[in-house]
């Protein structure tokens, strides 16, 4: 039995969400100073209640995710975060990152995440069915090197997505719908070799009483929803 534990904790509030602007790795530029204020609620809420026993702590290169686990890191030990680029969010490549929505929009129209995971969605950077692949590579990459451990990821929303639809056994697109929340805990079991038994989902109760996002984000919601 493997018993290897998987804590997924999607990333703060990001300067790119902010500015409704596709933050990938070549222009991402960290945490806004809500998303701080919601890993530091994370990390207090873990030096108050620790819920796991954490061996190994780990993030994607993303600088807002980097961010997330360098805050939450006192929680758990202080131990050093080692990054893995693999983690990354869907990497829109170097032709659409740091394109506002608006721009890539009037551009390439607005994508169809539930189309054929093989179309191109953002020229020049990864297909959905790409980047589960790769998110693939890194989840069975972490387990066959850290069996029977709890790993901790500072990651992004599409991959817990990707995570989830992979140990739950899902399609690629479609089937079931997800919005997981900033520094929310997603954790998994391993109990036996590649079933997962899912323990929690979504888990944001620390963000209690926090605005849902900066408040320029929620007027262009709001503006979106008109």
């Amino acid at each position: 039995m493997s018993d290897t534990r998987l804590v997924l904790v999607r990333h703060g509030e990001s300067n790119a969400t902010v500015s409704r602007s596709i933050g990938g790795p070549r222009t991402c530029t960290g945490l806004s100073p809500l998303g701080r204020i919601q890993a530091e609620r994370l990390r207090d809420r873990w030096l108050r209640h620790p819920e796991v026993n954490v061996d190994v702590l780990m993030s994607s290169a993303f600088p807002r995710a980097r961010e997330t686990a360098q805050i939450i890191a006192p929680a758990l030990g202080s131990m050093s975060v080692q990054v893995d680029p693999l983690w990354g969010e869907h990497d829109p490549g170097p032709e659409c990152d740091g394109l506002t929505y608006r721009d890539f929009i009037e551009s390439h129209g607005m994508p169809d995440w539930e189309a054929n995971p093989y179309n191109v969605i953002f020229p020049g950077g990864e297909t959905v069915a790409e980047f589960h692949h790769r998110i693939g590579i890194a989840l069975h990459r972490t387990v066959r090197e850290l069996p029977g451990k709890t790993v901790v990821v500072c990651c992004h929303g599409g991959v817990v997505d990707a995570v989830l639809r992979m140990t739950l056994r899902s399609s690629l697109t479609g089937g079931f719908e997800v919005h997981t929340m900033n520094t929310s805990i997603t954790e998994m079991v391993e109990v036996r070799a590649g079933r997962w038994r899912l323990v929690r989902y979504n888990d944001h109760g620390h963000l209690a009483g926090l605005p849902s996002a900066t408040s320029s984000e929620i007027e262009s919601q709001q503006q979106s929803a008109k």
